[in-house]
């Protein structure tokens, strides 16, 4: 069996004043195959409590942190 692809991503937003919020990627939520429920592995935990599940984008798009990374760098030149 092909390995399930993420329902949504799990992602912590560290907001950063003067520039753009930090969208950090933490894990994923698979839904479950009932359609009832998820699983939800995350590889960190955030210190405020918020987890923000967003669908994954396809795979040539970027993630926000890096669309926010690009946004900065393009500032500071």
């Amino acid at each position: 069996m092909a390995a399930q692809q993420p329902t949504y991503q799990a992602y912590i937003v560290v907001k950063r004043e003067g520039q753009d919020d930090f969208w950090l990627n933490i894990g994923a939520a698979f839904m479950h195959q009932d359609g009832e429920g998820f699983n939800i592995i995350l590889q960190a935990l955030p210190i405020n409590g918020k987890i923000v599940l967003r669908p994954p984008k396809a795979q040539a798009e970027e993630p926000p942190a890096k669309l926010a990374e690009r946004r900065q760098t393009r500032r500071d030149k």
